[in-house]
């Protein structure tokens, strides 16, 4: 039997362009990865280099937004090689000789702009903002289109100069500027840039007419192009594309068959925009590859190829649709996040190593748009590969980690890559923590992965792991070691209240891992994440489920959720009929059912269970009965503070670079 990954490891040409294989790492802002002029970073060039490393045939960078003089309020306009040609032709010719070690392509992403998607940006006509539909965005005119047309163009003729074989145009999706030109239900325009569909693709239509009359034939141009918007209106998302007022998949075909003629070389397709991010950018709800039967019709519409990308981080998947001819290569943006050597470790038949996206979108996009540090919430390597990596322990240690949760067992891996001995004592008979519980759910199987994933890393680097091993302050004392990394997570917050204690009365914990809740009618009292998550689970099972939440919104306590990841929820729990009580307390659990106190008073809800998901707090520290007892002692996890998979990963990390 062949190998059932060999459709992946083939060589595509794009164009006069050969990839050595069908993997292409996704365009992502990461901000770190560029200087005040454009210019790659230190950390730009290592995280390049370091996909390139990993195997990835295609490279995409995120987007260089060459029209800051075009839009007065813009803002990336830091990212401008235009600014200083120079400065960023230096480290593009650095980038490219790295790449070029490894035979990957580099495709810079060249955009003509954010429009509604950024307050202050222009737009194709007067519409609302996305971030604040209050507000209308100006609209461009004939000169300015022309002069972003210009400018877009010679950032081009600038890339070809540094050594890129080609651009991609961002971008027709994700409601983008170009994507705004090409949709009716955003472009009101009278003239030759609205109207009919040529005349909304004119702007696509000259760019790469500009661009292949600037700087040959033969310098590839791609285009980034979502097939569908799922969008009933501004800011209303379609869960099933219903009632759609954006692009078609019908119309969708159509540019596909506009732009090959126009002379685009590849299109790289998704679907969704901000209005419907869950689309744009999938989380864990969404199923993997849904986007790959879109990308199919799109493959039979054109001759040139076509590369998919959107939740695609299934080796198994991909191969197949590559196989089928279905698709001609897998863009992975988060996944190429998580792990570099994605394709490295397809190639070695060794995916069980891949270190897996979860789909959170807690540490790219979700940190991005809340003007955190852009990364990986389960790399915290990634975007600052040059500056945060691991490195050799100078001194060697004896290093004994207390828990087995997701924080420990990072601490654990990050210690012994550094060359420390290593051991891991959890008190269960299972290594994970908070993992399994919230792996329990159908949705958020990746985290079973990234469980599975901890444990045999452990394994191959000989860490030695110590299960149903509960220690206290003396037992610690008594082994010695070095260094302690205590990692001993939290426990749920059970509220004091009448009949609490009842056998109907279950934390979140409990309910997910080690029974099953029984009845119909299910309140869950906390709508925060783990209580959302927890009420949409049973209600998929076909229960009656109500939500109690304190606060006047769900989702609204705890660590932020990200944009995309919170609008597909709230409309899973709709589409599933979860009642939603905000406002109210729980005031006491019956024998029929619960009492909450809300604004109107006392409500006595049914409830054949009460599941409990109203917080966590940390477990007691050891810390102060292991003063003095000559070794270093460190915190991590949610024994320190509650948080997520995300600071979980990044503490245990940040400690086991440097015990």
């Amino acid at each position: 039997m062949s190998y059932p990954y060999t459709p992946l490891l083939q060589p595509l040409k794009i164009g006069g362009l050969t990839i050595k294989n069908r993997f292409c790492a996704g365009p992502l802002t990461l901000p770190s990865l560029h200087g005040p002029f454009g210019e790659f970073s230190a950390d730009g060039l290592a995280y390049f280099e370091a996909r390139a490393k990993g195997g990835f045939g295609l490279i995409y960078t995120g987007a260089f937004h060459p029209d800051a003089l075009v839009d007065p309020v813009h803002p990336l306009d830091s990212k401008q090689p235009l600014k200083a040609p120079k400065t960023f032709q230096r480290t593009a010719v650095q980038l490219l000789e790295r790449l070029d070690a490894y035979g990957a392509r580099m495709l810079p992403q060249v955009s003509m702009g954010y429009g509604r998607n950024a307050v202050g940006c222009f737009c194709p006509s007067e519409i609302p903002y996305y971030h604040d539909p209050s507000r209308l965005a100006p609209a461009l005119t004939k000169d300015q289109i022309h002069q972003k047309i210009d400018q877009m163009i010679a950032t081009a003729v600038l890339l070809k100069q540094c050594g890129f074989p080609g651009i991609e145009v961002h971008a027709m999706h994700w409601g983008y500027l170009l994507d705004q030109f090409a949709m009716t239900f955003m472009n009101h325009r009278t003239d030759e840039y609205g109207g009919d569909l040529e005349n909304r693709l004119r702007c696509a239509r000259e760019i790469v007419e500009g661009v292949k009359a600037a700087c040959g034939s033969d310098f590839v141009v791609s285009m980034r192009l979502a097939l569908k918007s799922y969008i009933k209106g501004y800011n209303k998302p379609s869960l099933h594309g219903e009632d759609e007022v954006g692009r078609t998949l019908e119309e969708g075909l159509e540019i596909c068959r506009r732009l090959e003629a126009y002379g685009y070389d590849v299109l790289s397709v998704d679907f969704g925009q901000y209005d419907s991010f869950y689309y744009a950018a999938p989380p864990c709800y969404m199923e993997k590859g849904r986007v790959i039967d879109l990308a199919a019709q799109a493959k039979q519409a054109v001759r040139i190829p076509v590369l998919c990308g959107g939740r695609m981080n299934d080796p198994d998947l991909a191969a197949e649709a590559v196989r089928e001819g279905k698709i001609d290569g897998v863009v992975l943006g988060r996944p190429s996040l998580a792990d570099p050597a994605y394709p490295q470790k397809v190639e070695m038949g060794q995916t069980a190593d891949i270190r897996p996206c979860i789909g959170c979108n807690q540490g790219c996009i979700g940190a991005l748009k809340i003007g955190r540090r852009a990364g990986c919430a389960v790399n915290p390597e990634a975007a600052r590969e040059a500056t945060f990596g691991l490195t050799p322990a100078l001194v060697k240690k004896t290093v004994l980690v207390v828990g087995g949760g997701v924080s420990g067992m990072e601490a654990a891996r990050a210690a012994a890559l550094r060359g420390h001995q290593v051991t891991l004592c959890e008190g269960s008979d299972k290594l994970g923590g908070s993992l399994i519980a919230a792996g329990a759910h159908t949705f958020k199987k990746e985290l079973n992965e990234l469980n599975a994933w901890y444990q045999r890393q452990l394994d191959k680097l000989g860490v030695n792991v110590e299960l149903n091993t509960p220690l206290d302050a003396q037992g610690i004392k008594g082994r010695q070691p070095d260094a302690v990394v205590l990692a001993l997570g939290a426990d749920p917050v059970v509220p004091e209240v009448p009949g609490i204690h009842s056998g109907k009365v279950y934390d979140c914990i409990t309910a997910l891992t080690k029974t099953q809740v029984p009845g119909e009618h299910i309140l869950v009292v906390g709508g925060g994440l783990v209580g959302c998550e927890t009420a949409l689970g049973y209600a998929q099972e076909g229960k009656t489920v109500t939500i109690a939440e304190a606060l006047p919104d769900i989702l609204s306590a705890g660590i932020p959720v990200p944009e995309m990841n919170g609008q597909m929820l709230r409309d899973l729990l709709d589409e599933a009929g979860v009642q939603l009580k905000t406002g109210c307390r729980l005031a006491a659990v019956t024998e029929t059912g619960a009492v909450v106190a809300g604004p109107n008073g006392e409500e006595t809800l049914p409830a054949d269970s009460v599941v409990l998901a109203v917080g966590f707090r940390p477990r007691p520290s050891l810390a102060s009965q292991l003063a003095g007892a000559g070794m270093e002692l460190y915190q991590v996890g949610d024994g320190s503070q509650v948080g997520s998979v995300m600071t979980a990963v990044g503490t245990g990390y940040t400690v086991g670079r440097k015990v």
